[in-house]
């Protein structure tokens, strides 16, 4: 199987100061990415820029086709789909409204056969559909915008720090959910700050730092590396593995 995505020097810049700086990256199909690091990194503007929604200069291949900026639409009808550290639900309407919203692109009968699959992945969802997104908890409102944007059947699922702000059980949950995505076959690129969490789940792994990529390889390598231990996963007290059952 090849790359679902495929990035070769993505340089982004906000006036004269750059952002990102000839990042290289690659998704395989059906695996799981990582780009942690800290603060300030450039991992969401890398992101913004995958998605067409901020200029870039380098190369960006999604399933094959050159990414250029402005084609947003284009992107999501070929199966590439951002969820956002902000999550942009609406709400006062409905969960299940706000699903059906990330449809709106398929026949009413692909809808509801998603919607179907959506409920199964989140049953905290189908039990509240009536419910106004509005108000719901911080982990609902993850789950919510996770499945809105699987609504409109991805193949490569983008996420902005899912579990920003949210309680440690909740995270786990959220975690347990991107395995099972991948295992679905939906590949996923995680920008995510809880390193810990992220290298559990994922395959493969780029540390960016200062907009650059500073460290890369294999997920379960890069948790074991000394410089991502001290940086990154803190002292042995919290070695445990948040995932474990």
């Amino acid at each position: 199987m090849g790359n679902i995505l495929e990035v070769r020097g993505l340089c982004v810049a906000y006036g004269k100061v750059e952002a990102v700086q000839d990042v290289n990256l690659a998704v395989p199909e059906g695996s799981i990415v990582t780009v942690i690091g800290p603060n300030g990194a450039g991992k969401t503007t890398t992101l913004a820029a995958l998605m067409g929604l901020l200029p870039a200069r380098g190369e960006i291949r999604f399933d094959g086709r050159p990414v250029r900026r402005g084609q947003v639409e284009q992107l999501v009808a070929q199966g590439l789909a951002l969820v956002p550290e902000s999550r942009d639900l609406f709400g006062e309407m409905s969960i299940e409204d706000n699903l059906s919203l990330g449809a709106y692109r398929r026949g009413r009968a692909e809808a509801k056969a998603t919607l179907d699959e959506v409920y199964a992945l989140f049953p905290r969802l189908l039990e509240r559909r009536a419910q106004a997104a509005g108000t719901l908890s911080g982990g609902e409102r993850q789950m919510l915008a996770v499945g809105r944007a699987l609504m409109g059947r991805p193949k490569l699922l983008m996420l902005d720090e899912p579990s920003l702000g949210l309680a440690p059980l909740i995270v786990r949950d959220i975690f347990r959910i991107i395995v099972k995505l991948r295992s679905l076959g939906v590949s996923v690129l995680l920008v995510e700050q809880n390193a810990r969490a992220a290298l559990q789940v994922a395959d493969h792994a780029y540390v960016l730092e200062n907009g650059r990529v500073g460290l890369e390889g294999p997920a379960a390598e890069l948790a074991s590396d000394p410089r991502v231990i001290e940086s990154y996963l803190g002292l042995s007290g919290r070695h445990q593995d948040m995932l474990a059952a």
